[in-house]
C-alpha cells in the first residue's frame, strides 16, 4: 500500500450519486462534482518547532478538500489523490 511522507494524506474520491434522494436518475456528467474523499493513508506528521506534530485526520475519515490542491495518480488500477493536510478543509461526521 501507499505510505505518504510528512504531512501528506492519500485520499480516494467518493463516488457521486447519479440519483437524487427522490429517485430521479441524473444523466450525463455532473459538472461540479463535490470535493469529498475518504482518507486511505496518512503521513507521520509535520515538524513544528523541532517537534513532530501528528495529523488531525485518520484513516477512514470522510473529508472535504480544496479542489485544485491534489496530485492525482493511479496505483494498482485504483485512482487516488495525494494532498497536504493543510489543504483539507473539514472532516465529515
Amino acid at each position: 500500500m501507499l505510505k505518504p511522507l510528512h504531512d501528506n494524506v492519500v485520499l480516494k474520491k467518493e463516488k457521486v450519486e447519479k440519483k437524487t434522494a427522490s429517485g430521479i436518475i441524473l444523466t450525463g456528467d455532473v459538472k461540479d462534482q463535490p470535493s469529498f474523499a475518504s482518507v486511505i493513508a496518512v503521513g507521520e506528521g509535520a515538524i513544528v518547532d523541532g517537534k513532530l506534530s501528528p495529523l488531525s485526520v485518520k484513516i477512514g475519515d470522510k473529508v472535504v478538500y480544496k479542489k485544485y490542491s491534489t496530485t492525482e495518480f493511479k496505483f494498482e488500477e485504483e485512482e487516488y489523490l495525494i494532498i497536504a493536510e493543510k489543504d483539507i478543509l473539514a472532516i465529515l461526521e
